[in-house]
C-alpha cells in the first residue's frame, strides 16, 4: 500500500531485497516477472505508471517508467512465450472502463 517492493527467496523469512517508496508513494496495483527475461519484472500503481525493473541493469532503481494517459488502468498481465526466443513480450492493460490495451516492450528488456 506504501510503494514498497520486496524480493524474497522461498527459503527465509527476511527480503533479499528491499526498495522503499518504489513509486513515490502510490499504492502498487500489480507486480509481475517478465516471461522471458528472469532479472526484470513490472510493476503498475495506484496513478496508472508502469515501472520496468531490470536488476541486472540497476538493483537500485526502475530502468524505465511510463505514465498510461486518460484512463485509470485497473490490472495488468504480461504476454510472451518464454519457449521461444525471439523476445516478444507485450502488456495488456485493463482499463477502468473496459478497454484492453496491449503494447510491446523493447527488446533489451525481452530478450532472454
Amino acid at each position: 500500500s506504501d510503494g514498497s517492493i520486496r524480493l524474497h527467496q522461498m527459503t527465509s523469512e527476511y527480503p533479499l531485497m528491499q526498495w522503499n517508496d518504489s513509486t513515490n508513494g502510490q499504492p502498487i496495483i500489480a507486480l509481475q516477472w517478465a516471461l522471458t527475461r528472469p532479472a526484470v519484472f513490472f510493476v503498475l500503481d495506484a496513478s496508472s505508471n508502469i515501472y520496468i525493473w531490470d536488476l541486472l541493469e540497476n538493483d537500485l532503481l526502475p530502468v524505465a517508467k511510463q505514465t498510461i494517459p486518460s484512463e485509470n488502468v485497473v490490472t495488468m498481465a504480461l504476454l510472451g512465450e518464454p519457449e521461444k526466443r525471439n523476445g516478444l513480450l507485450g502488456v495488456a492493460l485493463a482499463k477502468e472502463y473496459g478497454q484492453i490495451d496491449i503494447q510491446y516492450v523493447k527488446k533489451k528488456w525481452a530478450l532472454p
